[in-house]
């Protein structure tokens, strides 16, 4: 059965921690990573959700990374940024889990995330909770622990053999941080939307 290294997750930072049993594959906004050798993944939510899913039998397992929802507009961006989007970071997560040996009726699955870290009257971490949850009940998925909302960002240690999860939620006086990343990278997202529009050559 195939193992981590396909050319989709050689961009991934792995890292060792003595702390640890497994390496550890840090995802970022937009990525998902999916291993059938025991590997812990690591990210940092704010208002964004991370997925953790496996299947305990084939113990293949991963976890995605995703800012918003779904597109308001239809089609995969040519940047290979679309599992920004819960629509195809799920799918995009599942589907590799099955390519793997997994089977759709024995995946455990996992939600994180979703505070809110920003100011004002607009939730979006609110938002991508409500859509993610709808999404599993769509799919005839059950998520066996959620830990959505609240206004703490959250770091997510993930281990794809055992279903283990460490959550520790990170202070309010350094959630600027988190948010500062996630803005620049919806920034950097929307700049490579244009700069794709533009630079299009007809032969």
């Amino acid at each position: 059965m195939p193992s981590i290294d396909t050319d989709q997750f050689r961009h991934i930072k792995r890292m060792r921690d003595s702390r640890f049993p497994h390496e550890i594959a840090s995802i970022l906004p937009g990525d998902f990573f999916v291993s059938g050798t025991p590997m812990v993944v690591y990210t940092v939510l704010g208002s964004c959700i991370s997925a953790c899913i496996r299947d305990p039998i084939a113990r293949v397992g991963g976890m995605n990374h995703f800012m918003l929802p779904e597109p308001k507009e239809t089609g995969h961006d040519s940047w290979g940024e679309s599992t920004r989007y819960g629509s195809y970071a799920m799918e995009s997560l599942i589907n590799e889990i099955l390519k793997r040996g997994g089977l759709k009726s024995r995946l455990e699955v996992k939600l994180f995330g979703a505070g809110k870290i920003y100011e004002g009257n607009i939730d979006i971490g609110a938002k991508n909770a409500q859509w993610v949850q709808q999404f599993l009940k769509a799919e005839g998925l059950t998520a066996d622990k959620v830990d959505l909302g609240d206004v703490f960002p959250r770091k997510i240690y993930y281990f794809t053999d055992s279903g283990r999860v460490l959550v520790k939620k990170i202070e309010r006086v350094k959630n600027r941080t988190i948010e500062d990343r996630e803005k620049q990278y919806a920034a950097t997202m929307q700049a490579r939307k244009q700069q794709s529009e533009e630079d299009v050559t007809l032969f």
